[in-house]
């Protein structure tokens, strides 16, 4: 099992009903993350028959190419690398080598004979030692034959994981820019596009480094994390056409009122971006793009259909309500009550099943205003128990709002799981929400009533899963 808390999760002062419930939602979350590990998604979309690489409907000779080089980076190519190289290597004369940046901490797999070094580098704050990798990527760019092949595996996290500023600009100046933006309250598609024009590596300047320097085929493998699963969101897009513009990038810098504190090196930069046109990422039917093929092989979507069919066999109405879920995560707990509400109006209590659940997938922001610790999901649904705590609940509920990456903020936990007995405790022990939401501290309230959920890391990186699950009450 994924979830470690598991048993705490059971306690013993638990109603048939919530334990039901409760193993229900623990066993969604147990089914939706091997939906989505990277080595089943991989294992799926990718095979090599008679020495011919088959993604999707695609072909590529690997006799063609001189040489093989995988590159990348995020939070789930370890597990694509490992996965990548036990399909290549059951072709010995398949001969590659390479480099991915993974998050430290991340458990290395056992793959003896491994060509592809894994480089550890930091996340969500870029380190040295993720520009020392991202720099031995491009030497390999750079040294190319426009016979050879690159692939570059990519999941979410690759924006920090896969540093390279532009001349000019330090990388402590890098590290400055992303804390700001990331307490800003900026959507992870505002950051990437600020990410996306100080980088030499993002924004499909790869693709442009690597058409200036052979034309050689880059092949990009693509795990989703973003809503919508646009690619030139998706580790800020080192790959493809990028939409955004140095106007952008300026304009959210003034819209979340961090201008004024980014380093005058990034500054710089960009208000000379806005000059040179010869200075902006590379747009949509450039030349550099011509030989470049990208494949999203993964995305939240998995885990939403393995929950969905898990749910349906044990006589559940089901709702897929959105999979575009986004915004403050304070206010989207506060909606989710309406939303609930308009769903199942009727439903439960019509239903002979009496039975129904609702699935949503997305990534919610926070704005850090306090010290404590936290996440997006914990603090999203700390704040719906805030707006329902004085409201009555005709019916048995649980809510788990996860991060299937299995880490989400600051904390440890992947998330948590919500439902009547929570409601009950924060009644009995007279626990005041308002404290933990005003100092985004929601880890320590799921601390106390025993429900946050721990899993580590779990090699995976799409969107987040919520759902919820409602039961009519038994008479």
């Amino acid at each position: 099992m994924y979830i470690k808390n598991a048993i705490r999760l059971l306690g013993k002062d638990l109603d048939q009903n919530q334990i039901f419930l409760r193993k229900l939602a623990m066993e969604v979350i147990e089914k939706s993350i091997t939906a989505v590990k990277p080595q089943n998604l991989i294992g799926k979309a990718l095979k090599i028959q008679d020495n011919v690489l088959l993604i999707h409907n695609d072909q590529y000779d690997l006799r063609k190419y001189k040489n093989i080089f995988i590159i990348g980076g995020g939070k789930a190519t370890a597990e694509m690398a490992l996965s990548l190289e036990k399909i290549l290597l059951n072709y010995t004369d398949i001969a590659y080598d390479g480099i991915i940046n993974i998050p430290k901490g991340t458990v290395k797999s056992e793959n003896r004979g491994s060509k592809i070094k894994l480089n550890y580098a930091a996340h969500p704050v870029p380190d040295k030692n993720g520009l020392k990798g991202t720099k031995l990527m491009m030497k390999i760019v750079e040294t190319s034959d426009k016979n050879d092949l690159i692939i570059c595996l990519i999941s979410g996290g690759g924006s920090a994981l896969l540093p390279l500023p532009k001349p000019g600009i330090s990388l402590q100046d890098l590290q400055i820019v992303n804390s700001l933006l990331l307490a800003s309250g900026a959507s992870i598609h505002e950051i990437n596009t600020i990410r996306k024009h100080v980088s030499d590596f993002k924004g499909g300047n790869l693709a442009k480094k690597l058409y200036n320097a052979s034309k050689a085929t880059l092949i990009s493998i693509i795990i989703s994390d973003v809503v919508g699963d646009k690619l030139d969101s998706i580790a800020s897009g080192p790959s493809v056409p990028d939409t955004t513009t140095f106007n952008d990038a300026i304009e959210i810098l003034k819209k979340y009122r961090i201008y004024d504190k980014i380093p005058i090196s990034v500054i710089n930069y960009l208000e000379e971006g806005l000059l040179d046109d010869k200075l902006e990422t590379p747009k949509l039917n450039d030349e550099c793009f011509n030989n470049v093929h990208n494949y999203i092989v993964g995305s939240v979507k998995s885990a939403a259909e393995e929950a969905i069919s898990l749910l349906e066999k044990e006589g559940f109405e089901l709702t897929y309500f959105s999979n575009e879920i986004s915004g403050e995560a304070s206010k989207f707990g506060k909606s989710l009550y309406m939303i609930i509400s308009q769903k199942s109006n009727g439903k439960i209590e019509n239903k002979s099943s009496g039975k129904l659940a609702l699935i949503g997938t997305g990534e919610l922001t926070v704005t850090i205003k306090g010290k404590g610790i936290g996440g997006r999901n914990q603090e999203m649904l700390l704040s719906f128990l805030d707006f329902v705590k004085e409201k009555e609940i005709p019916y048995e509920f649980l809510i788990v709002g996860a991060n299937l990456d299995g880490i989400e903020g600051n904390s440890e936990a992947m998330g948590a799981l919500i439902d009547n007995f929570v409601l009950d405790q924060i009644y009995k022990k007279d626990i005041n929400l308002k404290t933990y939401l005003e100092n985004n501290n929601s880890n320590k309230f799921f601390k106390i009533v025993e429900t946050e959920i721990v899993t580590g890391p779990t090699g995976c990186n799409v969107n987040d899963l919520l759902f919820v699950l409602l039961q009519r009450k038994e008479s």
